[in-house]
């Protein structure tokens, strides 16, 4: 098993090796209260913080999505789905009060400069293609 503060450094400097390459979404990267908080460009939105939580076994990510939408509900969690599908590392989520987020938990003998590259992908991905049809469907022009 790799040890976490090993591990930690590991995941620290191929983020922050991102930050300010063209190549890579990453604009930002500082550790937060034991968690690594990733700030990313988007071409949907101004930016997406992904949240990385190493544990003992698992290396955990999370990004805040958008608030639980206030009309079409059902279409909108189905949309969800549908597009969790066609992921292979990252997937859409709700909180218990219906927040929508994206997350992953990988283990952490998975976790390589190449594996990082693709979770960040995919949740670049999916907020860029997803963002905005899901807030136009799960908000009126009204709520904003």
């Amino acid at each position: 098993m790799v040890e976490r503060s090993h591990l930690s450094e590991r995941i620290a400097a191929v983020v922050e090796g991102w930050v300010g390459d063209p190549q890579f979404p990453a604009e930002s990267c500082e550790w937060v209260e034991e968690r690594l908080a990733v700030r990313i460009v988007q071409a949907s939105r101004d930016s997406t913080t992904v949240w990385i939580n190493i544990g003992d076994r698992t290396v955990s990510f999370e990004a805040y999505f958008l608030p639980a939408p206030r009309q079409n509900i059902a279409d909108v969690h189905r949309q969800l789905l549908v597009r969790n599908d066609r992921t292979r590392f990252v997937h859409f989520s709700t909180d218990q009060d219906g927040e929508i987020y994206l997350r992953s938990r990988l283990a952490v003998d998975w976790i390589d400069p190449d594996t990082l590259q693709s979770v960040f992908a995919e949740i670049t991905e999916l907020i860029d293609v997803a963002f905005r049809p899901l807030l136009g469907l799960g908000f009126s022009a009204q709520d904003g």
